[in-house]
């Protein structure tokens, strides 16, 4: 099917401008940074975007069906609510928000009194250290949460909202190492030798005590 054609555009033959067209609205690129990390109900979606209208948010994701960026799906009974999810041409976003995060850590800072924080936001920003640790399933816990990172033998990654049950490494630490880390101030061996962050690797199932 043809995508929609948009509301605006450059109108610019050039290809940073056609990705513009796409996703350079206001928004679009953190309700891909929240659909990375998995299906959202529109109520979950706007919990996490703070600041964000209904109005907005409705239409932003609105414009990226029609963009074939985002489907939407009706879950399976007993639930009875509709899930938004990337297609794969949104999931190929991610190293766009990735070039991003590490373009713009070094200004992270401290929070201001004004910004909400969820653990869920650190997981982008950290995938590069996070490659330190090979591949597998880590799950990382800040004092506002935790999510979760699995890395690809080919060195592709994907993160989820929250803790899961057999994750192969368990990191813990706060939110000023993960912007040393997103920033490039600290490497993970660094943030552990220094006291600054903990890892543990569970014993497999069935080995011995």
């Amino acid at each position: 099917m043809p995508r929609q054609p948009r509301r605006r555009s450059y109108d610019q033959h050039c290809a940073a401008a056609r990705a513009l067209d796409l996703v350079g609205d206001r928004w679009t690129l953190l309700v891909v940074r929240e659909l990375l990390a998995g299906p959202r109900r529109y109520t979950d979606l706007h919990a996490d975007l703070p600041g964000v209208s209904t109005d907005m948010l409705a239409g932003r994701l609105k414009d990226m069906e029609g963009a074939e960026l985002v489907t939407r799906r009706r879950l399976p009974p007993p639930a009875s609510a509709s899930v938004y999810e990337l297609t794969a041409r949104g999931r190929d976003l991610l190293p766009v928000l990735s070039a991003l995060a590490v373009w713009g850590a070094p200004d992270l800072g401290e929070p201001r009194p004004t910004d909400a924080v969820r653990a869920h936001w650190y997981a982008i920003p950290l995938l590069g250290a996070l490659a330190e640790l090979g591949a597998g399933l880590v799950q990382v816990t800040v004092d506002e949460g935790e999510f979760h990172v699995r890395i690809g033998a080919d060195g592709g990654s994907a993160y989820g909202d929250g803790g899961v049950a057999d994750p192969d490494v368990r990191l813990r630490t706060d939110t000023a190492t993960c912007r040393a880390l997103a920033s490039g101030e600290l490497s993970l061996g660094e943030a552990v030798a220094a006291g600054r962050a903990a890892l543990e690797r569970p014993a497999p199932a069935g080995a011995p005590a």
